[in-house]
């Protein structure tokens, strides 16, 4: 279990933020590698074996994003300690992985610490059309493909109307090598990644949550390629004892 905790939140994120918060990020930067990815890699292959129906999904027609996204991955992978060649990837773990540019998603989840959600913009809004999610805080992806971004946040009290309209008009306004990102702070009484709830049995928070022994805390990053114009969401987990 120790393996999968920091000793501490980056100093980027100790600060308070309320939603949605977002901040500039560096081009690069929607990913990261830390001292937890061998434990939390580890915990992601044994949820992508056992459980790929509940961690993994795509809709067919976002294959050609998903490729573009796997490919603006590999592009900087090199610069977080991975070795490239030969459509095969040395993980920082010495794991090797074999890219299939036909399962993108699925490689990703075997390459990097982030969940990443694909949003499409359908009509007015954006609609999640894949993910590879292994680590939800208290959602299940089952419950929340194809639905637009309103859906998706159901039933968190604090994303009204008003907050769902601000948050639609940073996704539409995103620009390609310009990601944006946020973060968020949770209390829980456990520090498993692998965290499902159906929103009809939502968690139930204890109006002392800041006495759980464990603070779960989400970067988030906001992405557009520029290809396919699709918008990946991507979710970077720590776990710090209180």
């Amino acid at each position: 279990m120790s393996e999968i905790l920091q000793n501490t939140l980056p100093s980027e994120m100790q600060a308070e933020t309320k939603l949605p918060g977002m901040a500039p990020a560096e081009p690069d930067g929607w990913l990261r590698v830390d001292e937890a990815y061998g434990a939390q890699m580890k915990r992601r292959l044994e949820l992508l074996a056992h459980q790929s129906d509940d961690v993994l999904w795509m809709d067919p027609s976002a294959l050609e994003a998903a490729q573009e996204i796997l490919d603006a991955v590999l592009e900087i992978l090199p610069s977080l300690g991975f070795l490239s060649e030969h459509e095969q990837v040395t993980c920082p773990d010495g794991r090797v992985v074999q890219i299939m540019r036909d399962a993108p998603l699925l490689t990703l989840g075997q390459l990097v610490q982030e969940d990443i959600c694909l949003l499409r913009k359908e009509g007015e809004e954006h609609v999640l059309v894949g993910a590879v999610l292994c680590f939800p805080a208290s959602w299940r992806l089952a419950e929340k493909t194809g639905k637009p971004l309103i859906g998706i946040h159901e039933p968190v009290l604090e994303y009204d109307g008003q907050l769902a309209k601000r948050v639609q008009r940073l996704f539409d306004g995103v620009r390609a090598g310009r990601p944006l990102w946020r973060f968020n702070r949770l209390w829980y009484d456990d520090p498993e990644l692998h965290q499902p709830r159906s929103a009809r049995e939502p968690r139930r928070i204890s109006p002392d949550q800041q006495a759980a022994p464990y603070i779960r805390s989400e970067r988030q990053c906001v992405v557009r390629m520029p290809k396919t114009d699709i918008v990946v969401f991507s979710i970077h987990t720590y776990v710090v004892r209180t």
